[in-house]
């Protein structure tokens, strides 16, 4: 064995025996457990901030289209979503806009605060949803 060879195998023993200690100690303080979100429901307000982004459309030939994200608490859907097989609930939501007059409305409050009435809204399911919930049916709400 070398001498060069013996130093580096004492450095690693060294540093596994001081490495050990610090591993056990975090792996005996567990997080408290996540309480789920509260509960939204038709009609009820959803608030975050708006993130535009582009996927390709399975549907259509891989086509790109502009897809539409609030980032919000968690929130637990209605039955039977629940919470989408997550500890608290959906923080992301798709917005699914129903026209072009919504989708260039979207595009104008992108990387803003914005509140939305939501009138329908399930857990994410299709191939291509970037979110963790899906909001089909929505309206913005004017700030005044």
């Amino acid at each position: 064995m070398t001498k060069r060879f013996a130093t580096r195998l004492a450095l690693v023993a060294t540093m596994t025996l001081l490495a050990t200690p610090a591993l056990s100690a975090q792996g005996d303080e567990a997080p408290p457990p996540s309480k789920p979100g509260k509960p939204i429901n038709t009609g009820d307000v959803l608030s975050g901030e708006l993130n535009a982004m582009k996927v390709r459309d399975v549907k259509n030939a891989g086509k790109r289209i502009a897809t539409y994200q609030i980032t919000s608490e968690p929130r637990r859907l209605p039955p039977p979503s629940g919470l989408c097989n997550l500890e608290t609930g959906p923080e992301t939501f798709q917005l699914v806009p129903s026209g072009d007059a919504q989708a260039a409305q979207l595009k104008t409050f992108v990387g803003k605060e914005i509140s939305i009435k939501v009138d329908e809204v399930a857990c994410a399911s299709d191939p291509g949803q970037m979110s963790e919930a899906v909001v089909t049916k929505w309206s913005i709400i004017k700030k005044q």
